[in-house]
């Protein structure tokens, strides 16, 4: 039996062995993907939740972040504002320009457009806003644990 265990073994390796610079061949003629130029996105302004991109978050801190070129970086979104620009990356997020965001007040829930100039280039994402949630539980309705649901 370990007669039949070293030739498999052997075979495995030699077969890795000969299959080993034929695959590094293939895969070193494959050209990279070039990186984007430039974007642009809102963030809601955590590093733990990247999952809510071109996502405003009520009742939370919001960031725009952009990756471009050029001088005098700047946001634009008709709902939105923006304050403390700051050049450098953000949280691990691909971006070299970032920016506080508030909402304007009022605004309902729907898609806007969010863009950011830069060195006379601009790029445009679009990005959701969620409807408000209640902000007050309406007058006689049950709560929970107070017994009114009790019969």
């Amino acid at each position: 039996m370990r007669k039949t265990v070293f030739f498999v073994a052997a075979a495995v390796f030699g077969a890795t062995a000969l299959a080993g610079p034929a695959m590094a061949q293939n895969t070193s003629t494959a050209a990279a993907p070039s990186p984007a130029t430039g974007k642009v996105q809102l963030n809601v302004n955590t590093a733990i939740n990247q999952t809510l991109v071109d996502k405003y978050v009520r009742d939370a801190p919001n960031v725009a972040l952009a990756k471009c070129d050029g001088a005098s970086p700047k946001f634009a979104s008709p709902v939105l504002t923006f304050s403390n620009y700051t050049p450098g990356p953000f949280m691990g997020t691909d971006a070299n320009i970032s920016a506080d965001v508030e909402l304007k007040p009022g605004t309902a829930a729907g898609v806007y457009p969010l863009t950011v100039t830069c060195g006379g280039q601009t790029y445009s994402t679009q990005f959701t806003v969620p409807a408000a949630q209640v902000a007050k539980v309406p007058s006689g309705a049950a709560k929970a644990g107070d017994g009114s649901m009790a019969g």
